[in-house]
């Protein structure tokens, strides 16, 4: 049995501000299941829920090094749906009231790397593999190297770095290399550390890991580009032969329209037309006209300009105006959008509702209610939005970019295969032309319920991507001696 210890800055049901939560939450169990002993380690905020909080319990307390700084660490578990949690305990870096954009991010997560190498000998428990996930976890790949290698319990562990955002990286004023990591000046040049006269922990990560992945195959490709690779694309043009594209799956326990305890009316493929029940409690609940047959068009998402809002705000009064439609908002993100679907829903009050917030048990009802759902985005390394969309039957319109373009195919009226509608091209009208279409075949109903099978039959679960990663990890395991 491989040994895996998958460390991430945070994970569902604990700590979430993205779809790295997610995904440290629901492929662990997955890969259990397949028969991987993964154990995932993260800080102790003082954010994660009481409930989860009260079932704590201590395995060690230690001292950790930061540059010339010994600080407290405490390592306290629980188990969650059948997977060990460790959790890093250290008040000071890790009890406020959010994640990260601290000034002294550097430190914590130099930090953080540094304990999870330091207590492994105390967990009983050394990993075959060490599974870093985004920016937070980069140094621990560069510090196992480092400072771990002469000690016989950590020579045979190998790592892999998993890039689910590039545009994140953990840049550094370069004195935190001896006096946060202890590293020598000689990690300081291009084909180490350094990045741009500063330090990379994202850098550190891909250099000094065994293999690296990304959250989707196409995503794998496109970072080693200029347009996203956001100046490392050259680093992992030289890196591609250990580069690795595995799409996100999600939880289908917690995503799943026969079973969510948030729905009004449950539903399966084989019972498409229970939907539509969904979408008349959600008009009544958020005050819009009850009309069955409009179609219902929902955007979930951080209202940020990389999910395509720019594109959404060129055509949103004409598409609003020329079609019968409904459209559903919810999230939270840039003033300037969030004003935007507000005077919309202002203008437009029995077409547009603005829910300016985010409530998981909205997020289900909508994803239940809507017959579209937008996500244009200008990039998107994966994406969870639309995973949930097709497996509740909400066919999705999104732009051909990274993990959207490997999991929508678009629909074929000569084959009848599809389970959505996607276009080209970084373009509003590109994008208005894409709904309509949508919008036309939506009242040729035969042709919309097969479409809707399509989707709701398509397997975005983990258990495939979990399958390759458990490859991975055999293979690094079978090569660390």
């Amino acid at each position: 049995m491989v040994k895996v210890l998958f460390v991430a800055a945070e994970a569902v049901p604990f700590a979430k501000t993205g779809g790295l939560a997610d995904v440290a939450g629901s492929l662990p169990k997955q890969l259990r299941n397949q028969g991987a002993d993964v154990r995932v380690i993260m800080p102790k905020y003082s954010s994660i829920p009481a409930q989860y909080r009260e079932q704590l319990t201590l395995k060690h307390r230690t001292t950790v090094t930061v540059g010339w700084r010994q600080q407290y660490c405490g390592v306290e578990a629980l188990e969650h749906e059948g997977v060990p949690i460790y959790f890093i305990d250290n008040e000071a870096y890790f009890k406020r009231s959010g994640l990260y954009g601290y000034y002294d991010d550097a430190e914590r997560f130099a930090y953080f790397c540094r304990a999870v190498l330091e207590v492994l000998p105390h967990l009983d428990f050394i990993p075959d593999v060490i599974h870093c996930n985004d920016w937070h976890t980069g140094m621990v790949s560069v510090l196992l190297n480092a400072h771990y290698r002469h000690d016989p319990q950590y020579q045979h562990v190998r790592t892999i770095f998993t890039i689910h955002n590039l545009r994140y990286q953990g840049v550094f004023a370069k004195e935190i290399l001896p006096d946060l990591l202890g590293l020598d000046w000689e990690y300081f040049n291009t084909d180490c550390l350094e990045f741009y006269d500063q330090v990379s922990f994202m850098k550190g990560g891909i250099v000094f890991s065994d293999v690296i992945t990304t959250v989707s195959k196409t995503y794998a490709e496109e970072v080693q580009y200029e347009y996203f690779g956001e100046k490392l694309e050259g680093l992992l043009r030289k890196r591609r032969a250990d580069l690795v594209g595995i799409v996100n799956g999600i939880d289908y326990d917690v995503y799943n329209p026969a079973t969510d305890s948030h729905l009004a009316a449950r539903y399966d493929a084989g019972s498409v037309n229970q939907k539509y029940e969904n979408k008349v409690k959600l008009q009544e609940q958020l005050g819009l006209p009850v009309k069955r047959g409009t179609p219902l068009l929902a955007i979930i998402s951080r209202l940020v300009a990389p999910k395509g809002l720019d594109l959404i705000a060129h055509i949103l009064d004409e598409l609003i105006t020329g079609e019968d439609i409904q459209l559903v908002v919810l999230g939270t993100g840039e003033a300037r959008y969030e004003s935007m679907f507000q005077q919309a829903a202002w203008k437009y009050p029995h077409k547009v509702s603005a829910n300016i917030h985010f409530s998981e048990a909205l997020a289900h009802q909508l994803y239940a209610a809507a017959d579209i759902f937008l996500m244009p985005s200008q990039y998107e390394p994966c994406g969870i939005g639309q995973l949930i969309a097709l497996r509740y039957g909400a066919l999705p319109v999104v732009r051909e970019t990274g993990g959207l373009k490997d999991t929508v195919q678009p629909y074929n009226k000569y084959t009848g295969l599809g389970n959505g509608f996607s276009f080209t091209n970084y373009n509003a009208h590109d994008l208005l032309f894409t709904v309509k279409k949508a919008l036309g075949l939506y009242y040729d109903k035969p042709v919309w319920m097969k479409i809707v099978q399509n989707a709701m039959q398509t397997d975005y679960s983990w258990r495939q991507s979990a399958q390759q990663y458990h490859s991975i990890y055999r293979r690094l395991r079978s090569n660390g001696g």
